[in-house]
């Protein structure tokens, strides 16, 4: 696991402000209205602070973004970062504050004197996100930034409200960390080893071999990793903090996908070490929800194949029987990711009788032309709880759009050899995928999936995160389940 930087609260002492080393930033407002501390800090620079705020250059400045005084005559820092916040900032100005900072800051120690400006703990948020980098394969890896002090007014009361906000930083990066890593590292061994590791958090995990998926018929599962010398696995973790039947997560972890028979062209396969996104979401809610000790049941489970060519691969045309007894004509090897998930769904209801469920996958291209690199498509066969997951998701910063489902793109996956083929072709390919897991969810279970294929990985830089894993939907799961399915 990627070490964040370490960050604590502590009370604001101006004496202090002189003689500081690292970096040293402060919160400003747009107006230019100087705090006590600002005031100090003025003073200590000989009038520097106060001509910045009464620049073009502050003008131009956009909120939760900064300017950067290097080397400030009379004080010790290397830099002085003034980041322009409101005393009443958005969440999402709040936040951008803090990865400025992390952004300037860089890894070098970094106070930040956050005097009369609300929302500190997001701050922290924005801080430690943005301060992460995935350099573990690095025959040198980069350094874990050095720790940031937060100087506010209540240091005790911070930090308590920002302990739980941490602790879902903790769990976007551990989702960035597995998305992130190879396949030959991440094999579907290691990766139920990593989740195996959450039981030292409070984490109830099972781990499903091949022999049991076997017994269970999972069919539609294990068709997509019997190709691979890597063991198809089902790994299932349960966090009890609450009462009543859990919320279940599931995930796509297909660790590395070549397409299968059904190659993928050569160019841009690299990229399909991230085809466990949704798996790696899933493991990254379960270790956010353990870590703040939240007060709700939620199981998460997570299908694990690697979809390799070989001798003793599906081929297209294969007609295999999945574990609720439909049969699916495999036309195409690489629309994998719903075989996985039908098993997984049903499973699920089977065995763990949940209350509602969310499946995210990084399933089709199809989204990415639809959605782009900016919101996951999202899928559902209940309104109200399709309603609470897009409140949620906006309420974190996580794009996410509605798209419809309907009958009539059944018709596209329809078989004249089994109950229903893989897939429906181009034509709306997202659609007809979330049609065909729809048919292993039943008709009264509250349900969404969630298409990740544009949004868990990206090639460009991020408010929040570095260009790469984004660990996209930790944060909107996290709060969903605080607004709907947490008690007391």
């Amino acid at each position: 696991m990627t070490d964040l930087r370490a960050i604590r609260f502590a009370a604001v002492e101006l004496d202090a402000l002189a003689d500081i080393e690292g970096h040293l930033g402060i919160t400003v407002p747009a107006a230019g209205t100087m705090s006590p501390g600002a005031r100090r800090l003025n003073r200590l620079c000989k009038g520097a602070l106060a001509r910045l705020l009464a620049s073009e250059a502050w003008e131009k400045v956009k909120p939760g973004e900064g300017h950067t005084l290097s080397h400030p005559a009379g004080m010790t820092c290397a830099a002085l970062h003034v980041v322009k916040v409101e005393r009443r900032p958005a969440q999402a100005d709040a936040r951008k504050a803090g990865a400025t900072l992390a952004r300037l800051a860089g890894e070098a120690p970094l106070t930040v004197l956050v005097e009369g400006t609300g929302l500190p703990e997001q701050i922290a948020l924005g801080l430690a996100l943005r301060g992460y980098a995935f350099t573990a394969r690095k025959s040198e890896p980069g350094k874990t930034p050095a720790p940031a002090v937060l100087m506010v007014r209540d240091a005790d009361a911070v930090a308590q409200a920002a302990a739980p906000v941490l602790a879902v930083a903790e769990g976007v990066c551990f989702t960035r960390d597995l998305t992130s890593e190879p396949a030959n590292v991440l094999t579907t061994t290691e990766f139920a080893a990593r989740l195996e590791a959450l039981r030292g958090i409070g984490v109830e995990v099972e781990v499903l071999e091949e022999d049991r998926l076997t017994e269970l018929g999972m069919g539609a599962l294990l068709c997509v990793g019997q190709g691979s010398d890597s063991p198809s696995k089902v790994v299932i973790m349960r966090w009890k903090g609450g009462e009543g039947a859990p919320l279940a997560l599931v995930g796509k972890g297909v660790v590395f996908d070549t397409g299968g028979i059904s190659l993928k062209p050569a160019q841009g396969m690299e990229d399909m070490t991230m085809d466990m996104g949704g798996a790696g979401v899933v493991a990254g809610v379960m270790k956010a929800l353990a870590l703040r000790k939240a007060r709700a049941n939620v199981t998460g489970l997570v299908g694990l194949v690697e979809n390799m060519p070989s001798g003793s691969a599906t081929r297209p045309g294969d007609i295999v029987k999945s574990m609720k007894g439909d049969t699916i004509e495999v036309i195409n090897t690489d629309a994998e990711g719903r075989l996985v998930l039908a098993d997984v769904l049903w499973h699920a209801q089977e065995t763990e009788k949940p209350a509602a469920i969310v499946d995210l996958a990084t399933l089709t291209g199809a989204c990415i032309i639809a959605l782009g690199h900016h919101n996951a498509g999202v899928f559902a066969n209940d309104d109200a709880f399709a309603a609470d997951f897009l409140k949620a998701a906006q309420a974190e910063g996580e794009g996410a759009w509605r798209l419809p489902m309907g009958p009539a793109y059944d018709e596209q996956i329809k078989s004249q050899k089994a109950d229903m083929k893989n897939t429906g072709g181009r034509p709306g390919g997202a659609v007809t995928a979330a049609q065909l897991l729809q048919r292993f969810v039943r008709p009264e279970m509250p349900w969404i999936h969630l298409d990740i294929a544009g949004v868990a990985q990206v090639t460009f830089d991020t408010t929040l995160a570095p260009k790469g894993a984004t660990g996209w939907g930790v944060m909107a799961l996290d709060r969903l389940v605080r607004d709907k399915f947490e008690k007391g």
